[in-house]
């Protein structure tokens, strides 16, 4: 029994292991993008259905036009990569809300809010790029499905694994209630790690280059946030995204790399 369950734990090791594209950081991640495509998707579905549709139709676009620059960047660059199947089964859209929050987001699947409360800080394209971006990144580098996984183990424990492996699917249903909780006031969810913020700034300085945005634009944006962030009040994401000196500096070491995505 011991020589099965160990075997069955060798073969959940193994087959549970991804790489983040672009950095090639190695991830290991229980929950499959079916399970979270299809969590997301329903949280989705609930959050638009009591969501209030921004009527600016200038501000509207730009977020519909931003946000497909950045998808047609990042498809072409995973297709050139035979990397598709990283985004498999994305149907993309874009919205922006009527809510003073400081804030957006992107759901795997491609599914992207922006919230009007942002616009006065990203000003334009290129600073819409940077919140976009950064937000896309987190989807494709799956960072959910890691968080989903983390939670899992942290809740039924490392050492029932393979019974969790049996009935992982009402298991994830839990986790996916605090994941993707969608309120009325906002997107409420684990914070991600430092880590993969960090790789979610560089990946989105990335696809923000790819799409044809200087990255450079980040920096000062980034700088305007953290100006928001020393008032009386913090901006909701910066709640889950720490804006400080340490990140913007980590973000000028990126600088150079994706440069190199640029073209104007």
């Amino acid at each position: 029994m011991i020589k099965k369950v160990a075997i069955l734990l060798t073969v959940v090791l193994l087959t549970a292991c991804s790489s983040v594209p672009l950095t090639g950081r190695r991830q290991f991640i229980l929950v499959s993008d079916s399970e979270v495509l299809a969590l997301s998707d329903s949280s989705y579905h609930s959050y638009m259905a009591t969501a209030v549709k921004s009527t600016k139709t200038t501000e509207s676009a730009r977020v519909t036009r931003v946000g497909k620059k950045l998808q047609t960047a990042v498809e072409s660059y995973l297709n050139q990569q035979g990397a598709s199947s990283q985004i498999a089964g994305y149907s993309w859209s874009y919205n922006l809300v009527k809510d003073t929050a400081v804030n957006a987001f992107c759901m795997p699947g491609g599914k992207i809010v922006v919230y009007e409360g942002i616009l006065p800080v990203t000003l334009n394209d290129a600073g819409l790029a940077v919140v976009l971006g950064h937000e896309i990144a987190h989807a494709v580098a799956k960072h959910s499905n890691e968080r989903m996984t983390q939670e899992l183990i942290t809740n039924y424990g490392a050492t029932t694994l393979s019974a969790l492996m049996s009935s992982k699917s009402a298991k994830t249903q839990t986790i996916a209630q605090t994941v993707f909780g969608l309120g009325a006031q906002g997107l409420y969810v684990l914070p991600y790690s430092r880590k993969q913020e960090y790789e979610a700034d560089r990946l989105g300085l990335i696809f923000m280059a790819m799409a044809g945005y200087d990255p450079a634009e980040a920096i000062s944006f980034w700088e305007r946030m953290s100006a928001l962030g020393g008032k009386s009040f913090t901006p909701q994401i910066l709640s889950t995204h720490p804006s400080d000196a340490n990140r913007i500096a980590n973000m000028k070491k990126c600088l150079a790399e994706a440069q190199g995505y640029y073209k104007k």
